[in-house]
């Protein structure tokens, strides 16, 4: 299934205090995002909401649903996005 927006692939940040650590030591970010979704999807997704650069997506299945741990290019800051998402 195609996804055309992004908010249909991302569907919410996944906050706890580990995903805070991640954010700073790896400059990454977690969603819940759709169990339909593919890497490929997830990165486009991430990149057109926020204009910024993904370097990797990894994907695990858990009881809440498809995560995905976003991992930012270095010349952009998952704290400057969890600020703007309303993390802090």
């Amino acid at each position: 299934m195609e996804h055309r927006v992004p908010h249909q692939i991302l569907l919410n940040p996944y906050v706890t205090e580990k995903t805070l650590n991640m954010m700073e030591r790896d400059n990454s970010l977690m969603f819940i995002v759709r169990n339909d979704s593919t890497k490929a999807q997830i990165k486009w997704a991430f990149e057109s909401l926020f204009e910024v650069k993904v370097d990797r997506v990894n994907v695990r299945h858990c009881r809440y649903g498809k995560q995905a741990i976003i991992r930012l290019n270095k010349d952009f800051s998952a704290g400057d996005i969890g600020m703007r998402i309303g993390i802090f």
